[in-house]
């Protein structure tokens, strides 16, 4: 992968031309700050507040722009009504240094507020914390969340995973668990462990069929519990299976949590691509780097004939991440085999480790760990959501 450069970017960034001005970005002065991590890049805008929502359009191609630079994996531009005091850092708000608390945040125009409250949610030992995420239910997140686990940790890496569904939590049954989890000192609780990877989930809590008719902050609460009072130990990468949509679970992580990406999940159907258009955009919003999408449910085979139908369409995700600048991680089918390994407890990666299809999740799994290996090591500072 070719090394990005400040002094490329910058060049590009000259052929961006605000049209208030007639001049380019870089030229007007708009330009306020330009940090890489690996390859994906930030960039601040400095605009007035005034004119925040007219200048969307420019913001948005000012990423476009960057995104054509060899070796940028993500682009990320936001605006901010005040100069940063440093450069931002990708996956880290704009105007925030290590080790400061965030800054006002950034704008996205007059009708902009910030949401969310609280201190960051530490997580010693874990190097990595990944949200695997969709726009709406029913496309296959969870259980490609748990085959992505188990992908990773068959590639050595140390991984654990974390059910943040509140509402509906699928890990007890989808990795058999039917113990409660134990606490050594009554504070801290003790990660169930299966198949190699350390989880923990509500579910192994509250009984299955116990309705969990909580309010937001309640939610909050008890995904904040999850990360921070749970004894996950030292792991490369913590994979957090998020509940659909962009509700109060998720902005909680994305502001509050050092996520070092998102994984957004799709069917190739254009009604599931329009809400997994909103997921990634808000992970773009907070400047938490979107390490890919996966298409799944991506075509059917039948296992009697082999042929193969297109039920939903094909193509779809692979196309919007051409579309959107991001990485496609790979199609993972609509198999008999893939749903009926999740229901027993056996995921897939386990129950046939030698199967075509646990090699699409290994493969997915590799470009995964490809990407955080490729950023620098150390934790990003959770940054201020702000959104319309």
């Amino acid at each position: 992968m070719a090394d990005v450069t400040e002094s490329a970017i910058r060049k590009v960034l000259e052929t961006v031309i605000d049209p208030a001005s007639g001049a380019s970005v870089v030229a007007s002065g708009l330009l306020g700050g330009i940090a890489i991590r690996g390859g994906h890049v930030a960039v601040t805008l400095d605009v007035d507040p005034a004119r925040g929502t007219a200048l969307e359009p420019l913001r948005q191609a000012c990423e476009q722009a960057v995104r054509t630079i060899p070796g940028v994996l993500s682009a990320t531009a936001v605006m901010t009504a005040e100069r940063p005091t440093a450069p931002p850092t990708p996956g880290r708000g704009p105007g925030q240094t290590p080790g400061q608390a965030p800054a006002h945040g950034h704008s996205h125009g007059p009708a902009a507020k910030t949401t969310g409250g609280g201190g960051r949610i530490d997580v010693p030992g874990v190097k990595h914390i990944i949200a695997v995420a969709s726009g709406k239910g029913g496309v296959g997140k969870s259980t490609t969340a748990v085959n992505l686990a188990l992908g990773l940790a068959a590639n050595g890496v140390a991984t654990g995973l974390l059910d943040a569904d509140i509402y509906g939590p699928s890990m007890p049954r989808m990795l058999g668990v039917t113990e409660k989890p134990e606490s050594l000192d009554g504070k801290m609780l003790k990660p169930i462990e299966r198949y190699g990877l350390r989880t923990m989930s509500i579910g192994y809590i509250v009984n299955e069929d116990t309705p969990m008719i909580w309010r937001g902050p309640m939610v909050s609460s008890a995904l904040e519990q999850m990360l921070r009072d749970v004894q996950w130990g030292e792991l490369d990468v913590l994979v957090v299976d998020m509940p659909p949509g962009t509700g109060d679970a998720q902005l909680t992580l994305a502001q509050r949590v050092a996520l070092s990406g998102a994984v957004i999940v799709s069917t190739p159907q254009d009604i599931a691509l329009v809400d997994a258009r909103k997921g990634l955009a808000m992970f773009r919003k907070v400047a938490v780097p979107v390490l890919g999408i996966v298409e799944n449910m991506s075509y059917f085979l039948c296992p009697k004939c082999g042929e193969r139908s297109e039920i939903f369409g094909h193509g779809g995700a692979r196309e919007e991440a051409e579309k959107l600048g991001v990485p496609f991680l790979g199609e993972v089918p609509l198999h008999l085999d893939i749903r009926t390994t999740s229901d027993s407890g056996h995921p897939i990666v386990i129950d046939k480790p030698d199967s075509p299809h646990t090699q699409v999740y290994k493969n997915i799994a590799g470009r995964v760990w490809k990407q955080l290996s490729a950023n620098q090591r150390g934790a990003r500072k959770a940054p201020t959501i702000v959104v319309r």
